[in-house]
């Protein structure tokens, strides 16, 4: 790096030499390799080249930048004064009366007079160097306060009470300074002694300073922080930190709604992690709860709002509980798609899309054989229709775990191997599944890598409207071709509930079949995607 440096001619000399010298000087410093590694990249960074370039313009004798004026504004007032008599006559005048009371040109020339004047803003008051011999080591940073948050926590010691740096959120301006470090001994603030005083004390010194803020520190014995993690997760719950009566400060926190993608940059407090939403340019880091925290939080909340009574059968999901999925990009695959797996209530149209979008492209889409022990009946082909196999011989491929799903129908065992769906995925077709829910475990795996959408219900009232404009016919009823009844519409609609409850964090996408035109046309587009674009899953996956 350092000869690549020195390679552009454009980089500053000054810089280069600083380089160079440290470089030579490394084995004798007292110094770590991360204290060490830290100040070489600084000095390589080209953030710092670019103030230094802007330094030497601003303080360069070259008369090309001199200014011939350094109270612009004052003329400008004057002019203002002489020329508001003529305003109202002439019309050079009043397009100039206008003109020199725009703020935009007032705010450039305010401007030009700083930097002519040399009166850069913040001007930081010189640092006291006296210290006492019997005193502890200490440090004096000054930060400049703007609207940007100081992005530092603080806390009181439990063992001695002091006043401590709790927390450096990542990208704040603390930690762009790496002046402030966790642990740090808080002992003055603004020449404030702080020393029996609460964080809530503190935090009104600061809320009350303007200008810069200047602290007095004790180091900590070790800086602790470390580098930025690169997990990121998708978040399964909606989260607003000023709603949190828990969160150690609100002015910190990160909202983000279920399914969005967070950059956990660092996960050192056990109940709050630092994060920001992925794609987000806001380099500061901002306060989440943990997953351990959260899990927590989510228990208690369903042992107190749903009684025993209340559980049904397939409650034995529910105890994974759905907070953080690490995640990672999944890039297509060429000629290795990823199965559809389409999950909804039974009657809420999955077999009809399935079949709408097989019917798109015949030689594209295709769904496996299903397995029975059933006999054939008149004009089935085994392989074709059904692979027709004995009791004995399902029963035993069920219990050595070769099929996703199975089920018993009228004494009859029907099923789906997981070799079928492998099969048409090594061969290049996209396979399309609809199984019942509760197969969605042996489904969602690293090998198969599936893309789960949820087809579920609207509401009652559109439900009934819709499917009744349709004439559709209920699939509760083998026997006899009939409508909907308004207690399989309820049935429907509750049992779509509670998929989404139970299974809706392995869900990629959800779509809403109140019309199925529509329906259809949004689950064409998701096919698009997975084959054109990265998408977000677990992280197991690309490992």
């Amino acid at each position: 790096m350092t000869a690549a440096v020195m390679a552009n001619g454009n980089w500053d000399p000054a810089l280069s030499r600083l380089l160079v010298s440290l470089e030579e000087a490394r084995q004798a410093l007292p110094s770590s390799e991360e204290e060490f590694g830290f100040l070489s990249d600084l000095l390589q960074s080209r953030e710092l080249h670019a103030l230094v370039k802007v330094h030497n313009k601003i303080v360069s004798k070259d008369d090309r930048f001199y200014p011939t004026l350094s109270n612009s504004m004052q003329i400008a007032l004057e002019v203002l004064d002489v020329v508001a008599p003529r305003a109202p006559l002439r019309d050079e005048c009043r397009e100039l009366f206008q003109l020199l009371q725009r703020p935009h040109l007032q705010g450039l020339l305010c401007a030009h007079d700083a930097v002519a004047q040399k009166d850069y803003f913040p001007r930081l008051p010189e640092i006291p160097l006296e210290v006492d011999e019997d005193e502890e080591t200490i440090k004096i940073v000054q930060l400049v306060k703007s609207n940007e948050p100081l992005g530092a926590t603080i806390k009181t010691d439990e063992d001695t009470g002091k006043i401590v740096i709790a927390r450096i959120m990542h990208g704040g301006a603390a930690d762009r300074s790496g002046l402030i470090h966790v642990g740090d001994e808080v002992c003055e603030v603004n020449g404030i002694n702080v020393e029996g005083k609460t964080p809530n004390d503190v935090l009104k010194i600061l809320q009350n300073s303007e200008g810069t803020i200047t602290f007095k520190l004790v180091p900590a014995d070790s800086k602790g922080g470390g580098r930025e993690s690169k997990v990121r997760v998708r978040a399964h719950f909606n989260y607003i930190s000023s709603t949190d009566p828990y969160i150690p400060c609100k002015e910190a926190g990160l909202d983000f709604v279920r399914g969005d993608i967070l950059h956990i940059v660092s996960q050192d407090d056990a109940y709050w992690w630092q994060a920001r939403r992925e794609g987000d340019r806001n380099m500061r880091a901002g306060l989440i709860p943990s997953r351990a925290l959260q899990e927590r939080r989510i228990l208690h909340e369903r042992t107190q709002q749903e009684k025993p009574e209340e559980a049904e059968n397939d409650d034995f999901d529910r105890e994974e509980v759905a907070t953080y999925e690490e995640v990672a990009k999944l890039y297509p695959r060429p000629g290795l798609h990823r199965p559809l797996v389409l999950i909804g209530p039974p009657g809420v149209g999955r077999n009809e899309l399935k079949r709408r979008l097989v019917a798109t492209d015949p030689d594209k889409y295709k769904t496996p054989t299903p397995y029975t022990s059933r006999p054939p009946r008149q004009g089935e082909v085994n392989g074709k229709d059904y692979f027709f196999v004995s009791r004995e011989k399902m029963e035993e491929d069920v219990e050595a775990g070769k099929f996703i799903e199975f089920g018993e129908y009228k004494g009859n065992l029907y099923g789906t191997s997981a070799e079928s769906v492998k099969s048409l995925v090594s061969a290049g077709y996209v396979c399309i599944l609809s199984p019942h829910y509760q197969a969605l475990k042996m489904l969602r795996t690293p090998q198969l890598k599936p893309y789960i959408v949820c087809i579920k219900p609207p509401s009652f009232e559109v439900l009934k409207e819709t499917r009744n404009a349709a004439y559709a016919r209920s699939t509760f009823d083998e026997a006899n071709s009939r409508g909907f009844t308004d207690e399989e519409f309820h049935e429907m609609t509750h049992r779509g509930e509670r998929i989404e409850f139970l299974y809706g964090h392995l869900f990629d996408e959800v779509i809403e079949n109140a019309d199925l035109s529509t329906a259809f046309e949004q689950l064409v587009q998701a096919m698009k995607r997975v084959e054109t674009e990265p998408l977000w899953v677990p992280a197991s996956w690309v490992q």
